[in-house]
């Protein structure tokens, strides 16, 4: 059966990792802009509060785990009320507070790339920020995965960059089982999967992109009726059910042209429209631009 969350995650591609050690004694704060690269982290002792621009701080003790699809500006301190300095991002080890003596605070922390064609509208589907408490039990298996992540970060063994690949890929399905920090108020695809009805409607589309889908035939799926289903599906996943189709088959578009060798025609049969000119109107009202362009525009930024 077809799962929308396995689906997201081979789009996005992670790749290239980069770890490092954080470490802190006494008190410290620091604060971060947003960079828009998928960053993670793991409390190795002691604790911290994190807190990302619009939500409130979040407290990180041992063994918690976090996970910043997209790394807007946050900031990390010791206690609440600590004052920040501001930090850049970097991949060298980091030493926050009194610089000599042991530490009281160690985390290990690491970033990652994605698809950069397919980021912008799959990360729409993500949450901010995902945080898997110590008391969880699952920030156990994710401790694992992580140590996995930062041996093969170390090695240049063959097969490395593969090894990595599929580690980052464990590592996001892993974290984005666990409801984000903010819940319920939060809406997007994961909460979506969590409602049975909607999962069911969800895993349809993605299965079979090409139907002609509507609003009555996904609610009789769901065993809801057409109006019932239209406002659970906005109110959980954060839009309407043929928008969320929409964007996924742009998204495959969007994936597909990135990679070349498909005619139009083909890939707007593939991903559910009547023509090739049924296509292009939709891609260029949704991206501003021809499929061509986007192709074209896609190889020069690959090739350069």
């Amino acid at each position: 059966m077809t799962d929308p969350l396995s689906d997201v995650i081979s789009l996005l591609r992670p790749h290239t990792a980069v770890s490092k050690p954080i470490t802190g004694r006494g008190e410290w704060g620091v604060r971060y802009p947003a960079h828009g690269v998928p960053g993670f982290a793991i409390v190795l002792a002691g604790h911290c509060w994190l807190a990302v621009d619009g939500k409130p701080p979040a407290r990180l003790d041992r063994g918690a785990f976090v996970l910043l699809p997209a790394s807007p500006a946050f900031a990390m301190f010791s206690r609440l009320g600590a004052a920040c300095v501001p930090g850049e991002p970097s991949s060298a080890s980091v030493r926050h507070g009194e610089p000599d003596g042991e530490p009281d605070f160690q985390m290990l922390g690491g970033t990652f790339q994605v698809e950069a064609v397919n980021a912008p509208i799959l990360l729409e589907l993500l949450p901010d920020v995902i945080h898997v408490p110590s008391s969880g039990g699952q920030s156990g298996r994710l401790g694992r995965i992580v140590d996995l992540i930062m041996e093969e970060c170390a090695s240049q063994s063959p097969g490395r960059d593969m090894i990595l690949a599929r580690l980052l890929e464990v590592m996001l399905v892993e974290a984005l089982r666990h409801r984000p920090i903010g819940a319920p108020a939060s809406a997007g695809l994961l909460d979506g999967l969590r409602d049975p009805a909607l999962a069911a409607a969800l895993r349809a589309m993605h299965g079979d992109v090409r139907a002609r889908w509507t609003v009555a035939g996904l609610a009789k799926l769901a065993g809801m009726s057409r109006s019932a289903f239209a406002a659970r599906f906005e109110a959980t996943v954060g839009c309407a059910p043929i928008e969320y189709l929409a964007r996924w088959r742009m998204a495959l578009a969007q994936d597909a042209l990135g990679r070349g060798g498909t005619t139009l025609d083909r890939l707007a049969d593939e991903i559910g429209y009547e023509s090739a000119s049924a296509f292009s109107t939709a891609f260029r009202r949704r991206l501003g631009c021809s499929p061509g362009a986007f192709a074209r525009r896609r190889r020069s930024s690959a090739g350069g």
